[in-house]
């Protein structure tokens, strides 16, 4: 779980409804046709402009980046040295035998146990990072494009309750109530885009990257493998992919 995802969450929430509840009543921020149209409004948006199973993926990598812990690249590099030690010390089609958890790097070390040329294995593995940095953009354009929705809906919420509001200016009393609910379709908004959508998207791009920076490791790591480099060698390859301060204690050393 991601720890900073959850809290900032969280806070968010704490914070709207603590202002909410020094400013008054809970019930006066609560208007069922601005929410029936601001989520209504944004889904049907959002599935006017994107298919339905590019919605679905966009789904679940929200939620993976909420729920989900990024990998650790350092322990990743000790994996893939542990593999490196295995081939060097019997031979690269021993690692086919090797339980690995990581899905990709599965991948990889089965190309080079089937004895595949390294511009092959290179190639096979660059097109499955294309195509997850693919579908992360997909789902940071679906939360930017909510991001910019929501915002939007409210303003046709409040220009709906404005002409509303304007059609019963014979009762001067009803029109400061009228002008508040007209202004909660603009704060439903506001808080989809700001606190649920946008933060994402972010995120999700900046996790993006971090996921790209994993699998060129493991890449770099199995063709060092398939080289028959020695581990420390593709140790310190791999390591240059780190900040020095995460790197050996030996390299900072030196």
């Amino acid at each position: 779980m991601d720890l900073a995802s959850v809290v900032g969450f969280a806070l968010a929430f704490v914070s709207i409804m603590w202002s909410i509840w020094l400013g008054g009543s809970f019930i006066i921020f609560v208007d069922v046709p601005s929410i029936v149209l601001i989520f209504g409004g944004v889904a049907a948006t959002t599935m006017i402009k994107w298919p339905m199973e590019v919605l679905k993926d966009s789904i679940k990598i929200y939620l993976k980046v909420i729920f989900g812990s990024a990998a650790s690249p350092k322990a990743m590099i000790d994996e893939i040295i542990k593999l490196g030690e295995i081939a060097r010390r019997e031979s690269v089609f021993a690692l086919e035998k090797v339980p690995v958890e990581d899905k990709f790097l599965k991948k990889a070390v089965t190309l080079a146990a089937d004895n595949r040329p390294p511009e092959i294995i290179s190639s096979v593995l660059g097109l499955e990072i294309a195509a997850m940095e693919e579908r992360h953009g997909k789902g940071a354009d679906v939360m930017d494009g909510i991001g910019a929705d929501g915002p939007a809906m409210g303003m046709v919420g409040t220009l709906m309750g404005l002409v509303q509001m304007l059609q019963n200016m014979s009762d001067p009393s009803s029109i400061g109530p009228a002008m508040a609910v007209a202004l909660l379709t603009t704060f439903y908004g506001a808080i989809i885009a700001n606190v649920f959508c946008l933060p994402v998207a972010i995120k999700l791009k900046a996790r993006s990257k971090e996921e790209s920076a994993r699998m060129n490791i493991i890449v770099a790591g199995v063709l060092g493998i398939v080289a028959g480099e020695n581990p420390r060698t593709i140790r310190e390859k791999l390591e240059s992919f780190l900040p020095p301060k995460e790197r050996t204690v030996e390299e900072k050393k030196e």
